[in-house]
C-alpha cells in the first residue's frame, strides 16, 4: 500500500514541476507572477502618492487599511514592490519601491529606541533595495537598524526582548516571541557586511536559547517564551495570538520553519538544520489535505475555523529554501513537494483575491483572539507569496526542478 502511495506522490510532484516548463498547466509560475504584478499596480493606483502603507482588508472590503511607518508590517509593501521589480524590471515599479522604502528611514533615527520588528520593517524593504541596487546609503540604513535591534538583546537571557510593554502589563520580565526568529537575519547580515561582529553571536545565541526553551518535545512552538532577568532561566511558554498556551498556532510554526532554515543558511551549523526539519515535519504532518492550515492546529471544531493563508505562504517560502539546503535527498523532495503543492493551492481561485480586491491572497488570519484581520487579506501573506514565486523562478533557472 505504501509503495502505491509513494508512486502517486512522486507522480503528482512530477506533474506539478513539469508545469514550470512546457508540461501540464497545473501551476503557472509566470502567470502567477503576472497576476501579482497586475494586483499591485491596482494598489498603486488606489494609493496614488500616499506615504502610508497598505496593510489589510477584511473579507468583502475593497480598500486597503493603511498604516504609518511605525506599524510592524510597514516593510512588506516596499518589499513586494522590490520583488516585482526583480522579476519584471519595470522602472516605474522600481521608482515606487524606492519611494516607499525611503519613507521608512525615520525608523533608524538616532537616539530613538529600536523596535524588535525592525528586521521586518527594514530588511524586507532596505534589504531588498540594497540587494537589487547596491546603493551604499541603503546599506548604511540596514546597519543602523541592526544596531537598534541589538539594543534589545539581553546577555543574561541570550535573546532579544520582544515586548517591553508586557513586562509590566503581563508580568513577563523578559519575553521573546517566535516571530523574532525572522528578525535575526538582519543581525547575521550586518555582522558580515561591516557591522559589529557581536551581532552574529547575538543572533546565534537567540536561535539556540529559543530552540532549547520555546518548543515542546514534539517540535511545536510556544508563541511567547518568558524568562527571568536575574539568571536567564526559562519561566514558561504562553500564547498571545494562538488558541491556548499549549496549542500550535499556525503562523508561529511557520515563523519557526522560516527562522531556523535561515539560521542554518547563515551559520551552517547542522543542529539548526536538524531543528528546521523537526519544526517543519510536525507542521507538514498535521496539515489538512489542501496544504493551507487553519489558524491554529489545536482549536476545537477545526473544520469550522478560518484558514490562514499567510502561514501557508510563509511556510512555503521557507520550505523551498529548506529543500535547497538539505543534505538528505528524501527530505529535500518532501519539502519541495509540499511547497509546490501549497503554492498550487494558494494560486487557485479559492485563495487568490483576483477581482474581489487588490491584494494577492485572501483567507488569512491576523489575530483571532483579539478579533481582527480574520478571513482577511494581509500584506505579509502577499510578501511571502511573491517571495516564494521568485524562489521558484530562481530554482527553475538553476535547473533544480
Amino acid at each position: 500500500m505504501k509503495k502505491h502511495i509513494y508512486i502517486l506522490l512522486f507522480f503528482f510532484l512530477g506533474v506539478i514541476m513539469c508545469s514550470f516548463g512546457q508540461g501540464p498547466k497545473t501551476f503557472k509560475l509566470k502567470g502567477n507572477l503576472q497576476y501579482c504584478d497586475n494586483q499591485l499596480k491596482r494598489t498603486l493606483n488606489e494609493l496614488k502618492d500616499s506615504c502610508v502603507m497598505p496593510r489589510s482588508m477584511n473579507s468583502g472590503q475593497k480598500k486597503w487599511k493603511l498604516v504609518g511607518i511605525h506599524d510592524w508590517t510597514s516593510g512588506f509593501w516596499p518589499g513586494i514592490l522590490w520583488y516585482d521589480y526583480e522579476y519584471f524590471r519595470n522602472d516605474r515599479i522600481k521608482g515606487k519601491a524606492i519611494q516607499y522604502t525611503e519613507y521608512l528611514q525615520p525608523l533608524v533615527t538616532p537616539n530613538q529606541k529600536g523596535d524588535h520588528d525592525v528586521g521586518f520593517q527594514i530588511f524586507c524593504s532596505y534589504g531588498n533595495a540594497y540587494r537589487l541596487t547596491g546603493n551604499e546609503k541603503y546599506k548604511k540604513i540596514i546597519l543602523e537598524a541592526a544596531a537598534k535591534l541589538s539594543e534589545l538583546y539581553n546577555p543574561v537571557v541570550g535573546t532579544i526582548l520582544s515586548w517591553p510593554n508586557m513586562v509590566q502589563k503581563m508580568g513577563w520580565p523578559h519575553n521573546t516571541i517566535i516571530d523574532n526568529m525572522m528578525n535575526l537575519e538582519i543581525l547575521f547580515w550586518a555582522s558580515k557586511n561591516g557591522g559589529d561582529k557581536k551581532y552574529y553571536d547575538m543572533a546565534y545565541n537567540h536561535a539556540k536559547i529559543t530552540k532549547e526553551n520555546a518548543f515542546r518535545e514534539n517540535g511545536s512552538c510556544f508563541h511567547v517564551a518568558v524568562y527571568d532577568t536575574i539568571n536567564g532561566n526559562f519561566i514558561k511558554g504562553v500564547t498571545n495570538q494562538g488558541y491556548s498556551d499549549n496549542s500550535m498556532w499556525a503562523r508561529g510554526q511557520a515563523w519557526a520553519i522560516y527562522g531556523y532554515t535561515m539560521v542554518y543558511r547563515e551559520t551552517l551549523d547542522k543542529q539548526f538544520l536538524r531543528f528546521a526539519e523537526k519544526v517543519a515535519n510536525i507542521y507538514l504532518d498535521r496539515l489538512p489535505e489542501d496544504y493551507v492550515p487553519y489558524w491554529d492546529f489545536d482549536v476545537p471544531n477545526l473544520q469550522n475555523e478560518p484558514r490562514d493563508a499567510s502561514a501557508a505562504a510563509i511556510a512555503t517560502s521557507a520550505l523551498l529554501e529548506l529543500s535547497q539546503l538539505e543534505d538528505d535527498k528524501g527530505k529535500a523532495e518532501r519539502y519541495k513537494f509540499a511547497a509546490i503543492a501549497t503554492l498550487n493551492e494558494l494560486s487557485s481561485k479559492k485563495y487568490q483575491s483576483r477581482k474581489a480586491n487588490n491584494s494577492f491572497l485572501n483567507h488569512c488570519t491576523g489575530n483571532y483572539p483579539s478579533g481582527y484581520e480574520i478571513d482577511a487579506s494581509i500584506n505579509y501573506a502577499d510578501y511571502y507569496y511573491i517571495e516564494a514565486l521568485i524562489r521558484c523562478d530562481k530554482m527553475q533557472n538553476r535547473s533544480s526542478f
